[in-house]
């Protein structure tokens, strides 16, 4: 045990007499499950399947996603697996509410404080450990290996400043990856970094996130969207971060200049910021309150599990959280398989492999402020056939992740216990 685990661990200890004060005070916020806290103290009221259980432990809504897609595909192998997701977020509870496959139980991840750690692992009694992504707790690693289960770390990405911390610290590191029977990343970054952590090769799969379907379309309200929309020039602002709200408004003025017109439909990352935002906006119509376009500039989609629809009306959309330099970007997949022709500003670290390979193949535009985002929009309004190349490329830059999906399935079948290993 490194110095760093041990005085991770003894502070987890000392602060946990204050763990139920900073949980109210997340839910009074409503960060937090005020009827599901028991959760985060390793207490559930859900009782385990029978058979053979495979947990995967995932941070918020991306990596709740890939864990779904996870879970399909062990499903479909050994239909008599069943599975625990574990998360941290009520949107990542939300998504999983929408979308869990049959024999799938969500529950919110125990505080990583040792008592809870090994109330979670007691009442669920794991045959797999699956941690998506950088999920990487101490206590919850370490009392997993503890107890026998083999634990697996898939899909790894890390930023750079992730990465430095984790080599401040490299005996703790070194310590936490080795209790992974495997361990594979999603870029070559990543898995240079935890080779040379880990003392030996992590294969570089490539994202497992470039594997989701295009999510499905209320036909019906697309419709019906489309309908209100007309021929008016669209653009789509997808999960934006406060700070960035008043650049995209800037560039929609320049563009109504040119097309007086032109539509913004904003999506903040986060609904809650939708009265903010209609406000900023000059009392723009939300779509959570039902309300109709109309003929103003602007229209706000604060709604959860919509983006897609929204993203398959757009011909041009920018993804968000890409325009200042303490945040690092969204998933472009989404847009991508959706044939929106994809625009991001220049801080996507998150997910700096995929803006990549788009940008290299011609599948995305980096805008670094508000009048080159406007003059991106109105160059893909005017050049058709430039847009149409701009989405192909897209499309074809994001169709790899289907061979990362499957011999990700395989390595964890590997790891189960021998009646669910099923053939591949």
């Amino acid at each position: 045990m490194s110095l760093a685990l041990l005085i991770y661990r003894g502070a987890t200890a000392a602060l946990w007499p204050f763990a139920g004060l900073w949980l109210g005070a997340r839910a009074r916020r409503g960060k937090e499950d005020s009827l599901r806290l028991g959760e985060r103290f390793g207490r559930y009221q859900q009782a385990r399947e029978g058979g053979t259980l495979v947990w995967l432990h995932a941070a918020s809504v991306g990596e709740s996603g890939v864990a779904l897609q996870l879970i399909e595909a062990l499903g479909a192998r050994a239909p008599d697996l069943s599975f625990l997701l574990s998360t941290g977020t009520r949107t990542s509870a939300e998504l999983v509410a929408r979308r869990a496959p049959p024999r799938t139980t969500h529950v919110y991840a125990a505080l990583d404080r040792t008592r809870a750690v090994r109330r979670f692992l007691k009442h669920w009694r794991p045959d797999l450990g699956v941690f998506v992504e950088s999920e990487l707790w101490p206590n919850l690693i370490l009392e997993t290996e503890k107890s026998k289960t083999p634990l697996a770390l898939v899909n790894a990405r890390m930023s750079p400043a992730s990465l430095r911390h984790w080599n401040s610290w490299n005996s703790a590191g070194k310590r936490l990856l080795a209790a992974f029977a495997y361990v594979s990343a999603a870029d070559a970054r990543t898995g240079a970094a935890l080779s040379r952590l880990r003392g030996s090769g992590v294969p570089v799969l490539g994202n497992l996130k470039l594997a989701a379907l295009a999510p499905r379309i209320d036909a019906h309200a697309r419709a019906a969207l489309a309908a209100e929309i007309g021929a008016r020039p669209l653009w789509l602002a997808a999960s934006t971060h406060a700070g960035e709200d008043e650049i995209i408004l800037a560039a929609h003025q320049r563009l109504r200049a040119e097309f007086p017109d032109a539509l913004l439909v904003l999506a903040p990352r986060h609904p809650g910021r939708g009265v903010a935002l209609a406000a900023l906006a000059g009392n723009a119509p939300r779509r959570s309150q039902a309300a109709p376009i109309g003929e103003g500039p602007v229209y706000v989609a604060d709604t959860m599990g919509e983006l897609g629809l929204f993203y398959d009306l757009a011909p041009v959309a920018f993804v968000g959280g890409s325009l200042a330099p303490h945040l690092s970007g969204h998933n472009p997949v989404e847009p991508a398989k959706l044939g929106a022709a994809i625009i991001s500003g220049p801080y996507v670290a998150s997910f700096q492999d995929v803006f990549d390979a788009l940008s290299e193949a011609g599948g995305a535009i980096v805008a670094r402020n508000g009048a080159e985002l406007a003059i991106a929009i109105m160059r893909l309004w005017r050049d058709v056939p430039a847009r149409v190349r701009q989405i192909e490329a897209a499309r074809a830059s994001v169709a790899h992740g289907a061979d990362a999906l499957t011999e990700t399935v395989n390595r964890l079948a590997a790891l189960l216990p021998a009646p669910a290993h099923a053939p591949a």
